[in-house]
């Protein structure tokens, strides 16, 4: 019997990955603004810029994730 291959759904293209580390040398220079005006300076808002950028040059990135707080106001 042959082997499966593993496969992850949430695996990150070659062009999406070059996109984000792109985004995250221009953070660590201080370069990364965010909406054109003001500097970056969260780490995860960096990768969040990252990621959008990646998705909107056709890159394959994993999905947005559902934040927590929507979960919990959902709730009522």
């Amino acid at each position: 019997m042959a082997a499966k291959k593993m496969s992850s759904s949430r695996s990150t293209s070659a062009k999406g990955k070059a996109k984000i580390g792109k985004v995250m040398r221009e953070y660590k220079h201080g370069q990364l603004k965010s909406g054109g005006k003001k500097k970056v300076k969260s780490r995860t808002q960096a990768i969040a810029i990252g990621l959008s950028e990646a998705r909107r040059s056709g890159a394959k990135v994993p999905a947005k994730r559902k934040s927590a707080a929507k979960k919990s106001s959902s709730r009522g």
